[in-house]
């Protein structure tokens, strides 16, 4: 039986996949910023020293939504190239780095743990950058539609770098606690 099918049919195909594809990536990725308390809104991060490149809170919640389109496209451009070499493994590394990418704001913002933030930012750009490689080879307009993606990554790691190096003590902070300047 044959598979061939019309440019019209494929079209369809495509945009089946983006139309779930697109809004689940960005309701996953708004929802575990939002299930986190990511944001100027946390009273923790509010507490935080940060750097003077950190962009105005509404900057953030902006590029990750054009960010998470981008890479719903994309992800939906690799499913539609059925039987392209390489499309699972392409797959299977954007889910895992995906994946990691929801586990940053709980582990930031919800945790506080800054120093395993950075870390996993770093293995965050690694593997955002195999994804680029992965589906640039089969279809270099997904690979081009997560090079953004991976450049505010590389902004996310040096804000939390700086972020880590103005608060060492930004895991134990205690938004509310009791505070005691005692000098003797």
């Amino acid at each position: 039986m044959g598979e061939i099918a019309s440019p019209g049919q494929l079209r369809m195909s495509f945009l089946r996949r983006a139309l779930f594809v697109i809004p689940l990536i960005c309701l996953i990725g708004i929802g575990s910023g939002r299930l986190a308390n990511s944001g100027y809104g946390n009273p923790w991060f509010a507490m935080l020293v940060k750097p003077a490149m950190t962009p105005p809170g509404w900057v953030f919640g902006l590029v990750w939504t054009i960010l998470y389109v981008m890479m719903g496209l994309a992800l939906a451009i690799i499913l539609n190239a059925r039987r392209a070499p390489g499309r699972g493994v392409a797959i299977a590394v954007f889910l895992i780095q995906l994946l990691l990418n929801f586990a940053w704001s709980p582990l930031f913002f919800a945790a506080h743990k800054v120093t395993a933030a950075l870390a996993l930012l770093l293995l965050l750009i690694v593997l955002a950058g195999c994804a680029i490689g992965l589906f640039w080879r089969i279809r270099a307009s997904a690979g081009l539609l997560l090079i953004p993606y991976f450049f505010w990554l590389c902004f996310a790691a040096m804000l939390t770098f700086q972020i880590d190096k103005l608060n060492p003590d930004a895991e134990r902070l205690a938004p509310g606690g009791p505070r005691a300047q005692i000098q003797l």
